[in-house]
C-alpha cells in the first residue's frame, strides 16, 4: 500500500483484535475514506459476466491531489472483491484518464491483480478467452443485471447428498427427511489423479446408498465455482490436476459421479457457502438477504436475495481482501499475490495461525508462520484447529439483513465465542448513533 494511502484507508476497529491488534478491514477504509473524499469525479465500472452484469460508482479524489493514491488502491481493492462475489469475463472502466490506466495496469499480465485475470476464464468456463480491461465512457458501460435461480428445498423420498471440502468428504442418506446416514472421509485434494477424486467420491456416496432402498435424487455441494448444469468449472478442491487434463476429466466429474452411483435421477451441485444461506432461508422460513458463510478448512460463501433464491453469483468471497494491515498474512492459494484474504480469517486458518498466540499449546510445526503452517495441505490446520476447539465481518455490494454461519470452526465453544464477540462488537458500534440521537 502507499504511505500516502495508508492515512485514510488503515483505520482499526473501536474493539481491537486481541490476537491481532494490528487488522485493519476493508469495510472501516471504505468508510472512513468515504468521509473524506469529494464527490466531484467519479470512477465507475462493469464486470461483465455470461448470466449478468456487475456495476459500481466510486467517488475520487482527482489527479494530483494527496490522497488520490487512495482512490486507486480503494478501487482496486473493490473491483477485486466485486470479481470475486460475482465473477467477470472482462473489466469496463469508466472516468479520469490516469485512475483508468493505472488500474487497467493493475489488472494486466505482471499487474497486482495478476492472480485475478488469470484464474476468471478458467471460473468462467472459458479458459482460451483472455480477460480483457477497456476503458470506456460511461455511456458504454452495460446495466446491471443477474439470473436469479430458483433451488428446491424438499427432502422428501431417498436422497443422497455430499459435500466436497478440502480436507474430507460428506456423505449422508436422507429418506423422507430423515438422516439414515451420516459419514465423514478424508482425502487428499493435493492428489493430481482425478481419478483418485473420482474413486473416493464414488465409493463414499455407495456406502451412503446402501441406506437407502432407492435413490431419487442427488445433491451436492464444493469450493469452488459450479456451473448452473453442475460443470465443476473452477473449484479448487482439485487444485494440482493439470490444466488440459481438468478439462476433459474434472469439469464434468459430479454429472459422471452422479451418474454411475444412482443413474439419470435429478442432481444439483452449488457452492458450499451457497447451500448455508439457502439453510438459512429454510431455517428462517422464507426470509431473505441472507448471507451464508462456511467456515471450514477454507471458507465458503453464498447469498440468497429477498425472495430466497441464489442469483448466478459465484460468491467466492474467500479471496475476497478483509484486513488491508500491510504485515497481514499471505496464503499459499493465491500463491503470495496478496495480503489479507478473507479465508485466512474466516476458516480454519483463522483459528489455527494464531493458536499458539492464544495460549493453546500446539506443536512446534503448527505455530504460525512454520512452513508446515504455509502450504496448500490442510492436515496440519486440521490437527491445529482441533485443539483450538477444546481449548468487524463486513462484505460490501450485498444488501444484508441474517447472517448464517457453518462450518468446524464455528462449533462447540469456539461458537459461542464467536456470537458473544459479535454481539459486544455490534453494542459498541451503536452507541455513538444512539448517543447522537439522544443530543438531537
Amino acid at each position: 500500500m502507499p504511505e500516502a494511502a495508508m492515512k485514510l484507508l488503515l483505520v482499526r476497529p473501536l474493539i481491537p483484535a486481541p490476537l491481532d491488534p494490528n487488522f485493519a478491514p476493508v469495510v472501516l477504509a471504505k468508510r472512513n475514506y468515504l468521509k473524506h473524499v469529494g464527490s466531484s469525479e467519479h470512477l465507475e465500472w462493469a464486470l461483465p459476466r455470461s448470466d449478468g452484469c456487475a456495476r459500481y460508482k466510486l467517488p475520487i479524489f482527482p489527479e494530483g491531489h494527496e490522497d488520490f493514491e487512495a482512490s486507486v488502491y480503494l478501487a482496486g481493492v473493490l473491483i477485486q472483491e466485486m470479481i470475486w462475489q460475482r465473477s467477470a469475463k472482462s473489466l469496463m472502466l469508466a472516468g479520469p484518464k490516469k485512475i483508468c490506466e493505472l488500474l487497467k495496469e493493475a489488472y494486466s499480465a505482471g499487474g497486482a491483480y495478476e492472480f485475478e485475470i488469470n484464474s476468471m476464464p478458467n471460473v468462467c468456463g472459458t479458459p482460451s478467452e483472455p480477460f480483457q480491461v477497456q476503458i470506456v465512457s460511461p455511456a458504454e458501460l452495460p446495466e446491471s443485471n443477474d439470473t436469479p435461480q430458483v433451488c428446491g428445498k424438499d427432502a422428501s423420498g431417498c436422497r443422497l447428498a455430499f459435500d466436497l471440502g478440502k480436507s474430507d468428504i460428506k456423505t449422508v442418506a436422507v429418506k423422507d427427511n430423515e438422516v439414515l446416514y451420516s459419514k465423514e472421509t478424508e482425502w487428499d485434494v493435493t492428489n493430481p489423479d482425478p481419478d483418485y477424486h473420482y474413486k473416493m467420491v464414488v465409493d463414499a456416496l455407495n456406502l451412503a446408498k446402501a441406506a437407502l432402498p432407492k435413490v431419487d435424487a442427488i445433491g451436492g455441494s464444493a469450493t469452488g465455482t459450479v456451473s448452473g448444469d453442475n460443470g465443476a468449472t473452477w473449484c479448487d478442491i482439485f487444485p494440482n490436476v493439470p490444466p488440459d487434463v481438468y478439462k476433459a476429466k474434472v469439469v464434468d466429474i459430479f454429472r459422471r459421479i452422479a451418474h454411475e452411483v444412482a443413474g439419470d435421477v435429478p442432481l444439483k451441485v452449488i457452492n458450499d457457502g451457497e447451500v448455508t444461506a439457502l439453510a438459512a432461508v429454510q431455517k428462517l422460513e422464507g426470509l431473505g438477504n441472507i448471507m451464508g458463510i462456511s467456515m471450514g478448512s477454507s471458507e465458503g460463501g453464498g447469498y440468497a436475495n429477498s425472495d430466497g433464491n441464489l442469483l448466478g453469483w459465484i460468491n467466492e468471497m474467500c479471496y475476497i481482501r478483509l484486513d488491508l494491515n500491510p504485515e497481514a498474512p499471505t496464503d499459499p492459494w493465491t500463491k503470495g499475490s496478496h495480503t489479507g484474504i478473507s479465508h485466512m480469517y474466516l476458516g480454519q486458518r483463522g483459528a489455527t495461525k494464531l493458536a499458539a498466540k492464544a495460549g493453546v499449546k500446539v506443536p512446534e510445526n503448527n505455530v504460525y508462520p512454520h512452513p508446515d503452517m504455509c502450504t496448500i495441505t490442510h492436515d496440519t490446520h486440521a490437527q491445529g484447529k482441533e485443539a483450538v476447539r477444546h481449548g468487524g465481518l463486513a462484505f460490501e455490494f450485498y444488501k444484508i439483513d441474517h447472517v448464517m454461519i457453518l462450518g468446524r470452526v464455528s462449533k462447540g465453544a469456539g461458537g459461542d465465542l464467536m456470537l458473544e464477540t459479535a454481539k459486544t462488537c455490534i453494542a459498541a458500534a451503536a452507541l455513538p448513533t444512539l448517543k447522537r440521537k439522544r443530543e438531537t
